[in-house]
């Protein structure tokens, strides 16, 4: 079984700051699970101080390639999330699995000596539309994600998603986060806290002649690591 964890009970704990970990084909979307691959000095610095403390990572799409100025350039609003697994390799690598708790924006780059960014993070919660609303968008979506992949319909979790009362900002966030997105437009779902709009994107993103001539796909698992 699947948990969805209440935002406020998630981030009760939450400090205000938390390691950035700046990735360049990456967006982390709320509820979402990341699986990462953790090489470089100070991102295994980073692992080893969230692993000691509260276990809080705030991943940012680089705005910038990596190498072009430093520090590179990231997108201010960011998936925040928690890591739920982990493992550490001999040669002091680690595996993590990263679970998406909720927007947030980087109001600013805390002084630090440590290796890696450290920001300041506002929250930013799902702004709901009326129950009415929220009701009919989320058979529209569900109808026509189902209808365009219908062997996601076999899957424990699809029945979860269905028979459950999901928030629809949680819903569209599952949604959009199984999906081929291209970074940018990953991250555009992610600047967007007015949930109906979000969805219109979705929408539209669903309703693409060249997503629909696709054959349904099932993604592997476990998923493909993200390197840092």
């Amino acid at each position: 079984m699947t948990d969805f964890p209440e935002p406020a009970a998630a981030l009760a704990d939450f400090p205000g700051t938390a390691p950035l970990f700046p990735l360049p084909n990456v967006v982390l979307f709320p509820h979402g699970l990341l699986p990462l691959h953790i090489f470089e000095a100070r991102y295994r610095q980073m692992t080893a101080d969230a692993l000691a403390g509260d276990g809080f990572l705030a991943v940012a799409l680089l705005k910038t390639p990596a190498g072009s100025e430093e520090p590179p350039a990231i997108w201010p609003m960011v998936g925040l999330g928690r890591i739920v697994a982990h493992e550490q390799l001999n040669d002091g690598r680690y595996y993590l699995l990263v679970r998406g708790l909720t927007r947030a924006r980087v109001l600013y780059e805390c002084e630090t000596k440590k290796l890696y960014r450290i920001g300041r993070l506002e929250l930013c919660p799902d702004r709901e539309p009326q129950p009415a609303a929220a009701t009919r968008w989320s058979r529209r979506l569900l109808q026509r994600f189902g209808a365009l992949f219908p062997g996601v319909k076999e899957h424990e979790l699809w029945t979860q998603v269905t028979d459950s009362p999901l928030p629809l900002g949680v819903l569209c966030d599952l949604l959009a986060s199984s999906l081929p997105l291209r970074p940018e437009l990953a991250q555009k779902f992610l600047d967007e806290v007015h949930v109906q709009t979000r969805c219109r994107l979705l929408w539209e993103v669903l309703n693409l002649t060249e997503l629909s001539l696709q054959p349904a796909q099932r993604r592997s698992f476990p998923p493909t690591f993200s390197n840092n």
